[in-house]
């Protein structure tokens, strides 16, 4: 332990003193805002369509710019925080989504708005991959569990509050307020960046350009096609040939990363299977929670024809569990409790909470759905707790950066994936039954107006159950390959 403090102290660089509580409060601001924008944005797309008159697609990027970039970028940034400086890239990071904030609450045009989102995703994966590598190398021992479970807690609070505060501002202020809120904050973000410290790698200063431009190119081109593929068809050739560029491209990151002496991902991370087993519980854990905290709203407003506001407070039982477990998580982690059995849970958790909502029908109870969405919640809460902690534990110190980034990687990239990929099961099943590939969009959008709202309210909600059931499946085998990965004694070398 004495030798892990002294590397830790090496890295610093400067004079800088070391303020750990300001830096955990500054790291976790950074991550609430970021969450916010990611959960919150959307609540805020019908006022700007109105009041820039615009739809369709360029409107639809006011979302998806910000968590394209977010995710292609976040990989980058970690790397390049572990060579030029942890801090350093979190104040870069927080600049540009400060910037992009900025830009976004003044604009009046959509086009230089989705500009605006694309750079302020940029900035948030900058936040987010340099936020976590900070706090690897700022804390050790059980404080580092418990600084990632906070991390973990403040990502939930995000998620949770952010649709509402933005429903409210917008409904008070207009939508320009929510950005202007974004910026006040990362504004008092850079200004505590004045007490965190630096850290770095010890590798020299070699930027790997060729990986970073294959991965970025490569990577938005595959999370384009996901995004897009619902929308434009999965079989059009525009779709086809994202697909096959962005794959050609990522095979030519593997090769240029096998050769690089400075990439921008050290592959043996990757042979890392412990690591590697966070990694996909993390995404394992965005197929059971996203699906049904984007979707199920969608469901309830349009088959039970309820409120925005009753919806809200319904969906509280899914995101509140998600506020608090992440502590329990850390605390139990540090009293010794096996980590492979917690994710395993979580993930069964979540499994299970899936199959149980397949009680959903037409006039649906709260009651009903307690349950189930609690479960989902309470075994998210438990992955929050402990993931990011447990992943950086089994990297070396010089490479928390990279790691970080990866791992966020895959969490942005899976979000994405989850959205698209539901949201498509859902349309291609309510096809087959209503015979009808404008009115199956329609009524997965939540639109069920027609004299058939009962036959179609009734498809929609064994759509929705073949989709729990398939969901189930996926998180409850994960469950046991993720635990069977973490119990592998080996370490990559």
């Amino acid at each position: 332990m004495k030798r892990m403090e002294d590397k830790v102290i090496s890295e610093i660089s400067g004079q800088r003193r070391s303020y750990p509580t300001v830096t955990l409060i500054v790291v976790l601001a950074g991550v609430l805002v970021i969450a916010m924008s990611i959960a919150g944005t959307a609540v805020a797309v019908p006022q700007i369509g109105v009041d820039l008159s615009v739809s369709g697609a360029p409107l639809h990027w006011v979302v998806a710019a910000y968590n394209l970039t977010f995710a292609a970028f976040t990989l980058v940034f970690g790397s390049l925080a572990d060579l030029f400086g942890r801090r350093r890239t979190f104040i870069i990071g927080s600049a540009l989504f400060v910037i992009g904030s900025l830009i976004s609450a003044i604009s009046n045009n959509i086009f230089l708005m989705d500009a605006a989102r694309a750079l302020a995703g940029i900035g948030g994966a900058g936040v987010m991959a340099s936020g976590g590598a900070i706090l690897a190398t700022t804390f050790n021992g059980p404080a580092r569990m418990r600084a990632f479970a906070a991390l973990g807690t403040m990502a939930g609070v995000g998620i949770a509050i952010g649709p509402f505060l933005s429903g409210w501002l917008v409904g008070e202020f207009g939508w320009r307020s929510i950005f202007l809120i974004y910026l006040a904050i990362g504004v008092l973000i850079l200004i505590g960046t004045l007490f965190i410290s630096e850290s770095r790698g010890a590798q020299s200063v070699k930027v790997d350009w060729p990986g970073m431009l294959t991965f970025i190119v490569g990577f938005t081109l595959i999370m384009f096609g996901i995004m897009q593929g619902p929308e434009i068809g999965w079989g059009s050739p525009v779709i086809l040939t994202v697909f096959v560029v962005g794959i050609i491209l990522l095979s030519i990151f593997v090769f240029v990363e096998r050769r690089s002496t400075h990439p921008v991902l050290n592959l043996k991370l990757i042979k890392n299977t412990r690591f590697m087993a966070w990694c996909i519980s993390t995404l394992i854990t965005s197929v059971g929670f996203l699906g049904v905290l984007v979707f199920l709203p969608v469901y309830l407003q349009g088959v039970n024809q309820i409120s925005a506001e009753e919806v809200g407070v319904i969906m509280l039982i899914l995101t509140a569990p998600v506020l608090v477990i992440p502590q329990l998580g850390g605390w139990l982690v540090n009293r010794g409790v096996s980590t492979p059995a917690l994710i395993g849970l979580s993930l069964l958790l979540i499994a299970a909470g899936n199959a149980w909502l397949t009680v959903i029908h037409p006039g649906v109870s709260t009651s009903d759905l307690f349950g189930p969405l609690l479960m989902i919640g309470v075994g998210m809460g438990i992955s929050f707790g402990i993931t990011d902690g447990q992943a950086m534990s089994l990297v070396d110190q010089e490479q928390v950066g990279m790691a970080a980034g990866f791992l966020n990687t895959i969490r942005g990239g899976s979000e994405a994936l989850v959205i698209a990929v539901f949201g498509a099961v859902l349309v291609t099943l309510l096809q087959v039954r209503v015979k009808s590939a404008e009115l199956a969009e329609q009524v997965a959008a939540g639109v069920i107006t027609s004299s058939d709202s009962g036959f179609l309210s009734e498809q929609f909600t064994e759509a929705w159950q073949v989709t729990l059931w398939g969901v189930a499946a996926i998180c409850a085998t994960m469950a046991v390959v993720v635990y069977v990965m973490l119990v592998v004694p080996k370490r990559y070398s």
